[in-house]
């Protein structure tokens, strides 16, 4: 696969210490982005850089929470300190927490809306200034959002995970009003079944057996493949916008 335009960029990825989020790391310091790898576990952040670093590649380990505004800011400031200006940012940081509805999880919804929904904001209002910025100057700038086939399809139990995912496709869709007649793409990534640690949030024996047996009735995505999507349209020409993508094993409906 050709990848070239990705040689020289600058990237942030967030939920970067493990499945998509460090597959997408991965492949783009593979072909030439300086990436700058944003979680909350530092020790597994460092692990990553320094193998992206032996291979040849430029990493920047930074540890941030995306439901903290200071946090944010503050993984913004260090990252254009080291970097300087972001021109391809990875919204992939998330949490999958299902129940039944009438459990009233009130916190698990509240975790999922912070790091879901405002957490995309957050890193979204961040970075707006650099993606703008690099489209002005004529170079290629791209918003990727990471969001689920959990936006359109509905499962039972997974009601609030479902609506911060709707939350993000709608989202994609309005920013492209926003920032495309400046030259920002914006492009909302909809993975279905991957194999990835969301299933190890599951808290209910239950539901993560019912997981299970989807993956192994259905058989699920590697995150690896995923990445080689979002590498594949950050990486085609400035003026082509792959807007919405939805990823699935061949057998999930």
């Amino acid at each position: 696969m050709s990848y070239e335009n990705l040689s020289g960029r600058t990237a942030v990825v967030t939920g970067a210490a493990s499945g998509i989020g460090e597959s997408v790391a991965v492949l783009l310091a593979a072909h030439g982005a300086r990436v700058a790898l944003l979680a909350r576990r530092g020790e597994r952040l460092e692990e990553l850089a320094a193998k992206i670093r032996a291979d040849g590649g430029q990493a920047l380990a930074v540890v941030a929470d995306v439901t903290d505004d200071a946090s944010v800011r503050a993984a913004k400031e260090r990252i254009q300190e080291a970097y300087g200006s972001v021109d391809l940012v990875v919204n992939n940081a998330g949490v999958m927490l299902p129940h039944p509805i009438d459990d009233g999880r009130a916190d698990e919804w509240q975790r999922m809306l912070d790091t879901n929904v405002a957490g995309v904001l957050r890193v979204i209002r961040a970075f707006t200034a650099d993606l703008v910025g690099a489209a002005a100057e004529g170079r290629t700038a791209d918003l990727v959002n990471i969001s689920s086939v959990g936006a359109h399809i509905t499962f039972p139990n997974y009601a609030v995970y479902g609506a911060t995912k709707a939350a993000v496709t709608y989202l994609s869709q309005s920013l492209r009003g926003e920032f495309g007649p400046r030259d920002v793409r914006v492009t909302n990534i909809e993975p279905g079944l991957t194999a990835t640690e969301l299933g190890s949030h599951v808290g209910s024996a239950e539901l993560a057996g019912e997981l299970d047996g989807m993956f192994e009735g259905i058989g699920g995505l590697a995150a690896e493949e995923v990445a080689d999507v979002i590498a594949y349209v950050t990486s085609r020409a400035r003026h082509v916008n792959l807007r919405q993508i939805m990823v699935l094993p061949t057998r999930q409906a």
